[in-house]
């Protein structure tokens, strides 16, 4: 069976910005809050490409053994483990997390933020979302109820795993 190189392609730039090639070094995962069902998709992407792929959370996890996939736990605490991901993670990695402001830094960093439903966090659309997560908590805070997210529907695992697969391929 042929063997993909993992190869992301990332604009550096703002708009209009000319499209680089890089190797995708690590993927890191705010595991807190990630689905089962995305953690599954992301173990078997790291066999499939040989990728390493690092959950951290501030619980103890199980994942599969591999030497591809660790678990990282941190201290309890307020954004600790958005914090460690912050710290460790390097411009040829991607982070999943549905966390906006932590998808920020990420970006703000020359980074890949990749939400658990697919959606690829760029420099274009993160203020956007950021705006978007401030109102809503805004609303929340003046007793409006909103509602969170829904769960995660097949075609949210089809889009997470369809942008995963082109961030691991090449094009």
């Amino acid at each position: 069976m042929a063997r993909h190189v993992a190869r992301a392609v990332v604009c550096s730039g703002g708009r209009g910005c000319p499209m680089d090639e890089r190797k995708l070094r690590q993927i890191w995962v705010d595991a807190d809050a990630c689905p089962r069902v995305i953690k599954e998709i992301l173990y078997r992407a790291a066999e499939r490409v040989g990728v390493r792929v690092t959950l951290v959370a501030n619980r103890v996890l199980q994942v599969p053994r591999s030497p591809h996939i660790r678990a990282f736990r941190v201290s309890a605490g307020f954004d600790v483990a958005d914090a460690h991901i912050v710290r460790e993670v390097r411009p040829d990695d991607l982070v999943v997390t549905a966390d906006i402001p932590l998808a920020a830094e990420i970006v703000a960093k020359g980074c890949l933020a990749l939400s658990p439903r697919g959606e690829l966090y760029t420099e274009s659309n993160i203020r956007e979302r950021l705006n978007m997560r401030d109102f809503m908590d805004c609303l929340r805070g003046c007793g409006v109820e909103t509602g969170g997210p829904g769960s995660i529907r097949q075609s949210d695992r089809q889009a997470f795993a369809n942008q995963l697969d082109r961030l691991l391929t090449k094009n």
